[in-house]
This record gives C-alpha cells, sequence and structure tokens, in this order.
C-alpha cells in the first residue's frame, strides 16, 4: 500500500543569491581585527560571520587547542556519573555500554568501550536492532542487560526519553547513566546520572555536543577522577571526528576542537578498525577531510544499522587485529553497496510520486508513506526529498502494528518542533531541529500528515523553500592568490555554523579556452578573466554545461564560487563554480 500527502514540484534549479553586507561598525571590527592578525581584510569579514570579534576568539578559532576543552565537571551529574562508574569497577560489577544504531551511536559506544577496556574486562556493549526493537533503549535491550548480569548500563546518544524502559530497568536492579544530546522532555528517566547540555538546569556552556562528544566527556570525567592522563584519551578522537561529521553538529565552540584534533587523529594515526574503513574507501594516502566522513566513511558505519544491526560497526571500530578489521571492514562495505541500491530504487520512486502530483505545489511539506519500504534507508530518501524539492519531508513505512517514519528539513526550519506537536498521535518520537524519527499507529497516519502539512504551512518563511546560495564577500581575481587561499584554509574544518567560505565575483568572461567536460560533457572547465584586471582564472563548474553556450557569448556573466588547490598544480589555487547568472 503506498499513500501520498501534499506534496510539491521543483523544476530546474535556480539558486538565490544571498549576501549580508556587515554593518559599518562591523566593517570596522572585520578591518581592525584583519590588521591586528595580519591577514587579507575578507578574512576579517568571515571571522565577524562566525561570531569572532576579538583577537584572543580568532587565535583559539585558528589555532584549536585541546587544553581549551571545557571541564567536564561543569556537566549537571558528572559527578554523580563519574562516582557510580567507579564505584562499579571497584565492585567489579558488569557494565554494558548501549548505543544507537547510527553513526553517532556507533562511535561512541567504540569510544567508551575502548577507553573503559583498557582498565577493565567485566564490560560488553549493545545496539539495538533497527528493524525489531526500534530507535532508543528498548525492554528487549533491558532484558538482555539482566540475562547477562549488568548492573550498570552507559546509553549513548539515545536514552533521554526512555522513562518507561529505565523504570523497568531500576525495578531489575539495573542503573542507566545517560550520555545524551537530543532534547529532554518535562520529565526525566530515573537514572542515576543524566549528561546532557540540553537539560533545563544545564550548566554546561556548550550546548552542541555530540552523542559521541558527551561520551568523550564522560571519559575525560572519569580520567581526571583517575589520574589518567590526557594523552591516553587521544587516541579516541578520531572516532569524535567521524561523529560530528556524519551528526552534521555546529563546528564551532568544542566541537571545533575536537574535529580539528580528531582529523589529525584520523590523518595521522587512525585505529585499526577505522584504518580499513579508510583503506575500503579508498582514501588511503589522502588528506582526509570532514566531506570525506560524511560522504564516504560515515554511511559504511551507517549501512551496518541500516542492513543488519550495528553491532558490526562496533566490532570493527574496536578490532585491533588489522587483518580481521579489514574484512569485517569488507562486510560492512557490501552492506553500504546493497543500502546504495535501495536507496536509488526508493528515491526514484519517491520522486516519481511527487513530481506526479504538482497539483499540490500550494502546500510546503512532503509526507510519504510505503508499507513496503525498507526501514533502513527511509531516513536517506526523506534527505533526498528534502535537498531536491526544498521542503520538509516525512517518509513512512510499516513495522508490525506500527508505522515508523525519519524526518528531515530545511536550513532553519524545526522540523522537530513540528513533529512535537502532533506529539498526541505519536508512540515515540525523537531528533534535532533538521532530523528526526518517529512512530505511530496506522490509524493515526491521516491526522498525522494533514497536522503536520499545516504545521509547516503556517511556520515555514518563503525564503526557507528557495535553494539559497549564500556568500560572504564579494572579490576581484586580482584578491586570489595562493598567501589568500593559505589564510582561508586555517577556517577548516568547515561544517554548520562555520561553511565552507563562498565568494562572488562580478562582471567576469570567458578568456576563449573554456569547454564543456565529462562523461556526458556535463560539467564545464574554465578559464576566466574579470574585468578588474588581466589575470586568467582557472575553474570547474560541475553539473552546469547548459551554461556554456552563454559563456562562449563573450558577454559578462557572475560567479560564485569556493576556492581550491589544484589537485594536480600544487600551490595553483582554482575556483570551484557553484553558479553563473548573466552579469546585470
Amino acid at each position: 500500500m503506498i499513500s501520498v500527502f501534499f506534496v510539491v514540484t521543483l523544476h530546474a534549479m535556480s539558486y538565490v543569491w544571498e549576501y549580508n553586507e556587515l554593518s559599518e561598525a562591523d566593517k570596522s571590527t572585520a578591518i581592525e581585527l584583519a590588521n591586528s592578525l595580519g591577514i587579507n581584510p575578507v578574512m576579517g569579514t568571515l571571522l565577524v560571520n562566525r561570531g569572532i570579534r576579538t583577537e584572543e576568539e580568532a587565535r583559539k578559532f585558528f589555532r584549536p587547542q585541546l587544553t581549551n576543552l571545557l571541564d567536564p565537571f561543569l556537566f549537571v551529574d558528572m559527578q554523580k556519573a563519574v562516582d557510580r562508574l567507579n564505584e562499579a569497577l571497584g565492585k567489579k560489577e558488569r557494565i554494558l555500554v548501549y548505543g544507537d544504531y547510527d553513526v553517532d551511536g556507533c562511535t561512541a559506544v567504540a569510544l567508551v568501550y575502548r577507553f573503559l577496556q583498557q582498565y577493565y574486562s567485566n564490560i560488553d556493549y549493545y545496539i539495538p536492532s533497527r528493524n525489531e526493537e526500534g530507535y532508543g533503549v528498548s525492554r528487549q535491550g533491558v532484558d538482555y542487560a539482566h540475562e547477562t548480569g549488568v548492573s550498570l548500563v552507559i546509553v549513548l546518544d539515545c536514552g533521554i526519553k526512555a522513562v518507561e524502559e529505565i523504570a523497568y530497568a531500576k525495578e531489575l536492579g539495573i542503573d542507566f547513566i545517560i550520555c545524551d544530546h537530543h532534547v529532554p522532555d518535562p520529565v526525566l528517566p530515573p537514572a542515576v546520572a543524566i549528561l546532557n547540555a540540553k537539560r533545563e538546569d544545564s550548566t554546561y556552556p556548550y550546548k552542541d555536543l555530540c552523542g559521541c562528544g558527551v561520551g568523550f566527556k564522560l571519559m575525560q570525567g572519569f580520567a581526571i577522577s583517575n589520574g589518567i592522563e590526557f594523552c591516553h584519551l587521544i587516541p579516541l578522537l578520531d572516532l569524535c571526528a567521524i561523529s560530528i561529521a556524519s551528526d552534521i553538529v555546529p563546528i564551532m565552540g568544542e566541537n571545533r576542537i575536537l574535529a580539528y584534533h580528531g582529523l589529525r587523529q584520523l590523518n595521522q594515526n587512525p585505529s585499526t578498525g577505522v584504518k580499513a574503513l579508510i583503506d575500503i574507501c579508498g582514501l588511503t594516502g589522502k588528506d582526509l577531510s570532514l566531506n570525506d566522513i560524511i560522504f564516504k566513511i560515515g554511511p559504511r558505519i551507517n549501512a551496518s544499522g541500516r542492513m543488519q544491526n550495528g553491532k558490526e560497526a562496533v566490532s570493527l571500530l574496536i578490532e585491533k587485529n588489522s587483518k580481521v578489521a579489514k574484512e569485517k571492514a569488507a562486510t560492512i562495505n557490501e552492506y553500504n553497496e546493497q543500502r546504495k541500491d535501495l536507496d536509488k530504487s526508493m528515491t526514484e520512486e519517491a520522486n516519481h510520486i511527487v513530481a506526479s502530483l504538482d497539483h499540490q505545489h500550494e502546500h510546503k511539506a512532503i509526507v510519504l508513506y510505503n508499507e513496503e519500504w525498507h526501514r533502513g534507508v527511509i531516513g536517506i530518501v526523506a534527505s533526498r526529498l528534502t535537498e531536491i524539492y526544498f521542503r520538509p519531508a516525512v517518509v513512512l513505512t510499516r513495522t508490525d502494528d506500527l508505522v515508523t517514519g525519519s524526518a528531515r528539513s530545511v536550513a532553519g526550519f524545526d522540523v522537530y518542533s513540528a513533529i512535537e506537536s502532533c506529539r498526541d498521535l505519536l508512540e515515540n518520537f525523537g531528533g534535532h531541529t533538521y532530523a528526526a524519527g518517529l512512530s505511530m499507529r496506522v490509524e493515526n497516519v491521516p491526522e498525522f500528515k494533514r497536522r503536520f502539512v499545516e504545521y509547516v504551512d503556517k511556520y515555514i518563511l518563503p525564503e526557507q523553500t528557495n535553494a539559497v546560495l549564500t556568500y560572504e564577500a564579494k572579490i576581484d581575481f586580482k584578491d586570489v592568490n595562493y598567501r589568500f587561499y593559505s589564510d582561508l584554509k586555517r577556517f577548516s574544518p568547515y561544517g554548520p555554523e562555520n561553511p565552507k567560505p563562498m565568494f562572488c565575483t562580478e562582471q567576469v568572461y570567458d578568456y576563449g579556452t573554456s569547454r564543456v567536460v565529462g562523461r556526458e560533457q556535463e560539467h564545464i572547465k574554465l578559464e576566466l578573466v574579470d574585468s578588474k584586471s588581466s589575470r586568467v582564472m582557472n575553474g570547474i563548474a560541475f553539473g552546469q554545461s547548459s551554461q556554456a553556450r552563454y559563456i562562449k557569448t563573450k558577454q559578462a556573466f557572475d560567479i560564485v564560487y569556493s576556492l581550491e588547490e589544484n589537485s594536480h598544480k600544487h600551490g595553483e589555487v582554482q575556483l570551484q563554480i557553484e553558479d553563473i547568472k548573466p552579469a546585470l
């Protein structure tokens, strides 16, 4: 059975260019910053755009230091958590490390398990089955803990809403330490300790850690309480980087420190399991970025939980034998190939359904329900629909007596709040501003559809349903040199709240040598000059071959682009062109 509700269509991609020019006061701040740091004035603008206004803040941003990580004991309940963990070790209790089946959950479990295993052996880990147990702490998981003699569970990247399940565990004599970053309900579970910076009574200064990040802070607190030097935590940072990239959390503050040093660990000395993943992704010898994690490493870890069980991903991430790790990575890679096939077929089917019902274009949301779709891939399909149609999307499927779904959102719109407005129809839900999961009874689907779409129609802003391309500065080709690019590289790693800087250059022309390239002649290799200098800049415009005819007319056009180093010519900077428009 397939049901389709309130869909829209988007025709040819048409970006709206957005440029938020600084106020006069902010321009002065940007210039002062650039002068004090000895960098190009454009870099000062980029810093101010990121909320950085002092030389000290800029130096911390450009040189993230592990010594600037926050004190873990600023978390409400951190002392309780560490005391209970130390008590468990002292009494030789059996400990279970429990986590969600996505990248964040699997890396968090691997991180805590790997660290504690160095000092303690009576420890196990558990990842719930997506299909049999669903998201979060399950009664089945609690029963497993009880049957195996566990008296302390450390739950990561979930648990903040598991009031009934943790109450049930408490009846069985099992204590819980919750390490979560999802939005809590007013009533918290009866756990021994709850580490979550989004608690109403939170005193932790940074609110945007991922689940793996909260797990790292628990291990940092544990290390401090036991006199373990911080250097022993550094090998875990590759897992933090993978989690931060995959969970799409802001790359500022504490996350920036963890991501920066996590990438360094990933590139210089990854763990055995992570190294096997790097190899199977074809990334050996490459200077890895967060994008490599998002598009290559993360999806393979996720594929384990989507197609089979996330426990296999954890097994790889904690593996110490390189030969065994290679075999496990190959298995997970095969899951990813299966996932890609499912993803492709389901997205094509969903897109065909959406495109066939364009008469409902007045609505601002997409809700699709197909009983036969694979539960493990519905989140990816929701993401694809959001990217294509620039609308919040919910994709639902059926598992036994319940309908389960994944929601994804567009920039600036809180899909979690939209789902929360329907909470009386739901059995369970959880998530973030841009991604959420939910479940409901089959008979509630039509009313959920109606109310969800009504909420989105009411609260979404018109500009949130457009393909917006934001650039941060207008520059000329004479400004672009290797020194400029070197300063720019200091802004990485990029991500939410610290996007890769985009620039606009107006009145550019084809030098006469631009040409269409690619297997299907879909890209343009450009050689351009602007109106301010005779300097020739190389660039690539992926998927924009339709613009080639205009470019060849020798008329002026404007471009928005980012800067890259030419992989074939060290020291040469080239343009990665995101959009092209005729000059006004």
